[in-house]
């Protein structure tokens, strides 16, 4: 049965039902803290029991990320009790982490307006592809709209080259200092996500955008860390954003590799960049391909030692604690989450 407008108000759900934060406090804590808070992209149960286990585990408090394209895949009900179990799973696992539900890289008022009545705790909205003022007239309308629900919102100032889910573009360019202190006062953002040299999917870089080591490694140009410097200056203290960061592991790209993938020439962001760039202002690193490649590493690693296993349990189960594993490692090694829920 379809809903009219006015029946959808009346069902729609806050966050706080669903024992959600949203994450204003969070990223000011992660400011003074000198960390930055975990944003996890999720699609399935496996990968959310993943995200949950890792960060119960290291005290950490989590982002769930959801795309416009995982939301469709998931379905949104599902989605808000997926959520709401995520909550109830932390405490059965003996430690009550705060848990965010973002939306990633909205791209309409309308998408942000049913994600926030679905239950979101959070949004963002994109209109970096879109010329400054239409930008900013997109994330005003946003803005104006989740702060009646106490939703916080992030906006995006400059475009990350690559290809992730629905997200794409040709070429990168760089945030423009000299536009955030304009662009965060006349929309009201709650955080700002920037363009320094990240960029969306396994393959973020050409290789002749590249350096080669002396057993051939492609090693990626370093993030523009005089953008980020110079945008800290300009709006101290404010809460700033790295999408596209996921260090695309040479190990996992290598099993999915030697089991029949055919990853070329993938390449990711440094780790020791990205726990530079988390001692800054940065108090949310998105992550999103780096456990798409430890899920495929694991299940087709499972998938070639035992070629006539057909239950999903037998190569979802590893693929999961393979997940497990990485975002451990990320929460303690590179963002420095760990311990601060």
């Amino acid at each position: 049965m379809w809903l009219n407008t006015e029946q959808r108000k009346i069902n729609m759900t806050n966050y706080k039902e669903l024992g959600l934060v949203n994450s204003k406090e969070l990223f000011q804590k992660a400011i003074k803290g000198g960390y930055a808070i975990p944003a996890f992209n999720f699609n399935n149960l496996e990968q959310l029991q993943a995200i949950i286990g890792a960060c119960v585990e290291t005290k950490s408090p989590v982002i769930l990320q959801v795309s416009s394209g995982a939301r469709k895949y998931a379905n949104q009900t599902l989605l808000r009790y997926l959520a709401q179990g995520a909550v109830e799973y932390a405490k059965e696992l003996g430690y009550a982490i705060p848990i965010v539900l973002h939306l990633d890289h909205g791209d309409t008022f309308e998408l942000c307006k049913s994600c926030i009545e679905f239950g979101f705790s959070s949004v963002m909205i994109d209109g970096s592809h879109y010329p400054y003022d239409k930008n900013v007239e997109l994330t005003r309308q946003v803005v104006e709209y989740a702060h009646k629900y106490n939703v916080t919102v992030e906006g995006e100032l400059g475009v990350l080259a690559g290809i992730e889910d629905e997200v794409s573009s040709a070429v990168t360019h760089y945030t423009k200092p000299a536009e955030v202190e304009d662009f965060v006062k006349k929309t009201g953002v709650d955080s700002l996500a920037i363009s320094i040299g990240t960029s969306h999917g396994a393959n973020k870089f050409k290789p002749e955008q590249c350096t080669r080591s002396a057993d051939g490694v492609l090693i990626p140009p370093p993030l523009r860390f005089d953008i980020l410097e110079e945008v800290e200056k300009r709006i101290p203290g404010f809460p700033i954003v790295l999408h596209g960061a996921s260090s695309v592991p040479a190990d996992l790209v290598k099993i999915i590799n030697s089991n029949g993938g055919k990853l070329k020439d993938a390449v990711g962001i440094p780790e020791d960049q990205l726990r530079k760039a988390a001692a800054s202002a940065v108090c949310k690193v998105n992550i999103d391909s780096d456990g798409r490649l430890a899920m495929t590493a694991a299940i087709r690693k499972t998938m070639a030692d035992n070629p006539a296993e057909f239950d999903p349990r037998k190569y979802l189960g590893p693929a999961r604690d393979a997940l497990k594993v990485l975002y451990k490692h990320k929460v303690t090694n590179v963002l420095g989450s760990a311990g601060k829920a």
